[in-house]
């Protein structure tokens, strides 16, 4: 199985939509662009949200796992995907690359 590196590449926010439908809350998102997390297997990186993991964990395991041409030439680079968050908010774009290395 091969690690996947998982970068940040753009965070955005949505004040209107937060002001027109969500509840205040106190923490959203520790995201910040250019954050880098190596995915090794199925387990989630230290520090990654809990929520943009199960956005992502699906594709994460593909490329791992030697999967590519996702989409079907969607990619330039065939062992990677860009997935973003599941957060209507405050979603988070991440570039998920398959690392030449391989894992235990």
């Amino acid at each position: 199985m091969k690690k996947v590196t998982i970068t940040v590449m753009k965070t955005a926010c949505y004040e209107d939509l937060i002001e027109k439908y969500e509840n205040p809350i106190e923490h959203a998102c520790d995201m910040k662009v250019g954050q880098v997390f190596i995915a090794d297997g199925f387990a989630k990186p230290d520090g990654f949200c809990d929520s943009a993991w199960d956005s992502i964990s699906a594709f994460v395991m593909t490329l791992a796992h030697g999967g590519e041409d996702i989409y079907n030439g969607w990619m330039k680079n065939k062992r990677s995907a860009m997935i973003s968050c599941n957060d209507g908010f405050r979603p988070v774009s991440f570039l998920l690359e398959v690392a030449d290395v391989e894992t235990e």
